[in-house]
């Protein structure tokens, strides 16, 4: 069993930029990918950015490649997702996920997901 709690959203204007933290624990991790997906009012929740917990690997979205970056800290036991250059259309709640899958496979189809937070919205002001 693996828990996920999301934490750093905010509210913030064009431009701007917000860092999501995802705390992670309850199992071993070693053969998970860790990933962000967002839900927009009225639209489907879609695939963010994933990244494997050992290898490093990472995999974006094209709508947020070069403007966010995943992240690990084993340390810490913590998945961040750094949002630069934000856009209004980046509004949405945003969710931690974890799977026992490769990155690529957890972007196509969140039925791959085996483990959901509960959330933390961003919002993006013009």
């Amino acid at each position: 069993q693996v828990q996920l709690v999301e934490s750093g959203g905010g509210s913030v204007q064009a431009g701007g930029s917000l860092r999501l933290s995802c705390a992670v624990s309850g199992s071993t991790f070693s053969n998970y990918a860790m990933g962000w997906f967002r839900r927009a009012p009225g639209k489907e929740r879609e695939f963010v950015a994933a990244i494997r917990w050992t290898e490093g690997l990472e995999y974006y979205a094209d709508a947020v490649q070069d403007r966010f970056a995943i992240s690990r800290d084993w340390a810490k036991n913590t998945v961040y997702l750094q949002m630069n250059s934000l856009k209004p259309e980046d509004t949405a709640a945003y969710y931690c996920a974890a799977a026992v899958s490769t990155v690529h496979d957890m972007a196509v189809a969140t039925a791959h997901v085996d483990y959901w937070g509960q959330g933390t919205q961003v919002t993006v002001s013009s």
